[in-house]
């Protein structure tokens, strides 16, 4: 766990890097620090486990059917959150890709916490193990204090952001079939860090 990261080093990530295929950037996003101020405080992960969802040929995507009140910011402008309330009490987090008009999104599966762990823990729950802090979609959010008020947030500002990780090692990634899903399983679309204790399903 890296607890010197300096906050003031970290930009977000430019509106061309979401204009990029979206598996693509499912790759891309990996290994990158996600960053979100609470009560004015920098909450600071790094993304280690992704999927991707497309409208076209994926019955998994939630625009698959068309624009609906939901989705409707999959269809919007790249580089803005989508979350989504599911199972009737867990809320997940994706990334709006490609250009506006196309729903296409990522969705962050798992994040390993490396600065605010204690108020991540707290809005998780005091006893959580760092491991399973956030080793998965719900659990993230939960730690991360992202809901239906982030829905549609710009990630190009500074209240949550995707930031680049300029001294980050090399690593493997795993590319498979997505997980928690009815639909579209056989898609190759789900990305993790190889050997990363926080991927949420190894």
């Amino acid at each position: 766990m890296t607890n010197d990261l300096n906050i003031n080093s970290l930009t977000p990530l430019s509106l061309s890097f979401y204009k990029k295929p979206t598996l693509k950037i499912a790759e891309l996003l990996l290994g990158k620090y996600f960053v979100r101020y609470y009560k004015n405080k920098p909450l600071i992960s790094r993304i280690v486990e992704t999927e991707a969802y497309h409208e076209t040929g994926d019955p998994a995507c939630h625009a698959h059917n068309g624009k609906t009140k939901r989705n409707e910011v999959m269809f919007g402008p790249p580089a803005h959150l989508y979350v989504y309330f599911t199972y009737g009490m867990h809320y997940c987090l994706n990334v709006v890709t490609e250009k506006e008009g196309t729903a296409a999104a990522v969705l962050i599966r798992a994040i390993e916490p490396l600065q605010g762990v204690e108020v991540m823990r707290k809005l998780r729950g005091e006893k959580i193990i760092l491991k399973n802090l956030a080793n998965g979609p719900a659990k993230l959010c939960q730690a991360m204090d992202i809901n239906k008020k982030t829905n549609g947030v710009s990630l190009l500002e500074k209240e949550i952001f995707i930031a680049d990780n300029k001294s980050r090692k090399k690593f493997d990634i795993v590319k498979t079939t997505r997980i928690g899903i009815s639909k579209g399983q056989s898609l190759p679309w789900r990305f993790y860090i190889k050997g990363n204790e926080f991927v949420s399903k190894p």
